[in-house]
């Protein structure tokens, strides 16, 4: 048996090698078309520059490594600017100001400098599972803050919010309200984060060849300084690691992979309130 499997888990891991290195290739050329292509300017050659302005949504302090970081991390190694727009302080357990401090040390290790980062503290969108975040006032804060900022991509959850939590979803419906009603012009570009199941959640690195077969508009991949620095991020929320964070740092596929699709735009029957 030993004679099978062997080469099967050298063949699996040369795989995985392979698809990383070509990740790291094409990624670019995957911004470019996205980019371009809202822009009606059509595909372009590799070898020219795009300046690809992003926006992170997220709804609490740790979001962003935990779930965004493989792609912070390759989008500031490509020279994008990119910008964080957390909708709350997480101050479910009264601990907003540590938790404020806590993400700006986070994103500077992810490379986004505090002036990139915006930090909401509204008592309309509390960190709080059992509220109901009103899609209006989101759409509303992510439109202004595209605007200001001319960001010219927002990446955020997808419907399922990567755990379920009502205020990861809720952003979703916003930013596909945005996407129906054309509220953000035509060359902005909004990506959602793939929600995957349980199992294909907690393959770590290992989960890269079926996320590389996968239909996705944008394909995220980090190696292992990447992930070293997701987890330095990671551990900056000090007041988040209990003893399932350690497990989700090591396991999680969100800390070496994130996938998104294109949300689409044009009239849907969205729920507004």
């Amino acid at each position: 048996m030993s004679i099978i499997i062997v080469p099967m888990v050298i063949f699996y891991f040369i795989w995985i090698t392979f698809i990383y290195y070509r990740n790291r290739r094409t990624v670019d050329k995957s911004l470019k078309c996205i980019v371009n292509s809202l822009s009606n300017r059509g595909a372009i050659a590799a070898s020219d520059d795009v300046d690809v302005r992003a926006l992170i949504v997220t709804a609490h302090p740790d979001d962003e490594c935990m779930f965004f970081a493989p792609t912070i991390i390759r989008l500031v190694e490509l020279n994008a600017t990119v910008r964080l727009l957390c909708l709350s302080a997480g101050n479910y357990y009264n601990q907003g100001t540590q938790r404020k401090k806590e993400l700006l040390n986070s994103c500077a290790l992810l490379g986004i400098p505090a002036s990139h980062v915006t930090i909401l503290d509204q008592k309309e969108l509390p960190d709080d599972p059992s509220a109901e975040w009103r899609i209006s006032l989101i759409s509303s804060l992510i439109r202004k803050h595209v605007r200001s900022h001319s960001s010219n991509m927002v990446l955020t959850f997808d419907g399922r919010g990567v755990s379920g939590h009502a205020n990861h979803t809720a952003i979703h419906e916003a930013v596909s309200h945005l996407a129906s009603t054309g509220q953000v012009t035509d060359d902005c570009c909004l990506l959602s984060l793939d929600t995957v199941g349980l199992f294909r959640k907690y393959l770590s690195f290992l989960e890269l060849p079926v996320s590389w077969l996968w239909p996705s508009a944008l394909c995220c991949v980090t190696g292992p300084r990447g992930y070293a620095i997701a987890k330095a991020a990671m551990f900056c929320h000090v007041t988040q690691i209990l003893w399932f964070r350690h497990l989700y740092i090591f396991f999680s596929r969100y800390m070496f992979i994130n996938t998104f699709q294109m949300l689409p735009r044009g009239p849907r029957n969205l729920k507004i309130y």
